[in-house]
């Protein structure tokens, strides 16, 4: 009787949208970000259940936080009010969740997917129409803060969906985020981290040739952004990565690779919305100038190598 009682009761929590404390979250991909994120929803109480491609990384997880390792995306979906996907590519994306043995192969009616992978948005929209097309919410939710953030829970989140599907999943999000907004209808979360990363882009090869060029002045780097960050110059990213480009250190942060396929979404998008992107086009192959130095897994402020002609070309 109580059994029933208690699937009753899930059954309700689920039509009804309720994530509280101890809501069964499938989560899919537990790489640098993605281990940290599903963290922060262990330690708030929720019950797990985890799939990762390199299996072991999922049952170490489950070791050190509870949970559950399963075997195959569909596995997560089961039982699951909320499967949350943190993977790579649209490749990684449309295989957890459209294969046969993917989530919604065995997702039910009244669940929702939140996906924070960096993708398409065009991408984006075709996996709603297929989830909403079973009764599956969706909400695109790719995110910016790095490493830093996700262990620190201070991610920011730009979302796209119908807004009774994110604010379901908020409170969820919540536990790992400093800032969630809802942007507009599916795929206006990943247009937002298109406009993040031209942004970041931009801003890294000005901190790159601002550097280089008080070093070529004869001008104490240091001294130099001690200064200027007081002022109208200041960023996230002369804050954080000054000191590790002066010094040439990159083994760590948001790796060259994957800006560039950050940076190819926006190109590509940019070709059928009519946006001209000429600085993001430019430094897209700077960026393949350090791919080809081999510093592919270099974090993203080492624009400033290819100005020292010791390193790069």
């Amino acid at each position: 009787m109580l059994a029933l009682l208690l699937a009753m009761d899930d059954c309700w929590r689920r039509l009804a949208g309720v994530f509280d404390m101890g809501t069964r979250v499938g989560f899919i991909g537990l790489g640098t970000m993605g281990s940290r994120i599903a963290a922060h929803l262990a330690r708030a109480g929720h019950e797990l259940v985890v799939f990762n491609r390199t299996r072991v990384r999922a049952h170490d997880f489950a070791a050190q936080y509870g949970g559950r390792a399963v075997d195959t995306p569909g596995d997560v979906a089961e039982g699951a009010a909320v499967v949350i996907c943190c993977v790579g590519h649209d490749e990684h994306l449309a295989q957890v969740l459209l294969s046969d043995d993917g989530v919604l192969a065995t997702m039910p009616s009244g669940g929702l997917i939140v996906d924070h992978t960096t993708a398409s948005a065009r991408f984006a929209r075709e996996i709603a129409r297929v989830a909403l097309g079973r009764g599956i919410g969706f909400v695109d939710a790719p995110v910016s803060g790095g490493e830093i953030g996700a262990e620190q829970g201070t991610l920011t989140v730009m979302a796209g969906g119908r807004a009774e599907d994110f604010e379901r999943v908020r409170p969820l999000i919540e536990h790992y985020a400093r800032t969630v907004r809802l942007l507009g209808p599916i795929g206006s979360g990943q247009l937002a981290k298109m406009v993040n990363q031209l942004c970041i882009a931009g801003i890294l090869q000005g901190l790159a040739e601002g550097l280089h060029f008080a070093e070529q002045a004869g001008l104490d780097p240091h001294a130099v952004v001690e200064v200027i960050s007081k002022g109208a110059a200041q960023s996230w990213q002369m804050e954080q990565r000054h000191d590790s480009m002066i010094r040439g250190v990159y083994d760590f942060g948001f790796a060259v690779d994957w800006m560039r396929k950050d940076l190819g979404l926006a190109l590509e998008e940019a070709r059928f919305n009519g946006a001209k992107l000429p600085l993001a086009a430019l430094v897209d192959q700077f960026y393949a100038d350090l791919q080809a130095a081999g510093g592919q897994r270099w974090d993203t402020s080492s624009l400033i190598e290819r100005l020292r002609p010791r390193t790069v070309p």
